[in-house]
């Protein structure tokens, strides 16, 4: 089983019939360090997986990159308001590091919903996973310490501090570059 197929399964697991069409509409791509698979301004046309990379998700401003999400081996990703209203994201996503990506069209996706009910399924499940990852993370800056978040980084990514620069991981974090350096020589 692919790395794609035992993500998609996780979600929750398809029919043969519907796995077959559903994996076969499936784009790849072997991208390099600082590859835009979404660029500010465009509209989000691709649900992406990505089997071995970094990705980092982020949008400007008051002239600065403030980042959103870093999608790491086997993690799926978008700008999710910009793919299901089709308007322009505000969201810029771009490797850190070569990678393989897989990529699923808006079309594709919405056509394959409308025809299995378990790709349906499917779809809703990948909704609120990420809405309660974006419930998990406004809680996190709001309520846990500076400190206490990036506990929880380490413990979810512990990799990540060795394949993302330090000012995006702060980013991240909601916190000074700094800061991060502070906490980091504290431990």
């Amino acid at each position: 089983m692919s790395p794609l197929e035992k993500a998609i399964t996780d979600f929750s697991p398809l029919s043969p019939g519907s796995r077959d069409a559903f994996l076969a509409t499936w784009k790849h791509w072997s991208v390099s360090r600082d590859h835009f698979l979404l660029r500010e301004h465009a509209i989000a046309d691709y649900i992406f997986f990505i089997e071995k990379g970094v990705a980092r998700i982020y949008y400007h401003k008051n002239d600065k990159e403030i980042t959103e999400w870093i999608a790491m081996d086997g993690q799926f990703f978008l700008s999710i308001s910009s793919f299901f209203e089709r308007t322009p994201s505000h969201l810029v996503i771009h490797t850190l590091e070569p990678a393989e990506v897989y990529g699923i069209h808006h079309n594709d996706f919405m056509s394959l919903a409308d025809q299995y009910h378990d790709v349906e399924r499917l779809l809703r499940k990948m909704v609120t996973a990420s809405l309660i990852l974006s419930q998990i993370r406004m809680d996190s800056i709001q309520f846990e310490t500076a400190q206490q978040r990036y506990d929880r980084l380490l413990k979810t990514s512990p990799q990540i501090i060795q394949r993302v620069p330090v000012s995006y991981i702060a980013s991240f974090l909601g916190i000074t570059p700094e800061t991060l350096s502070r906490i980091r020589s504290a431990k």
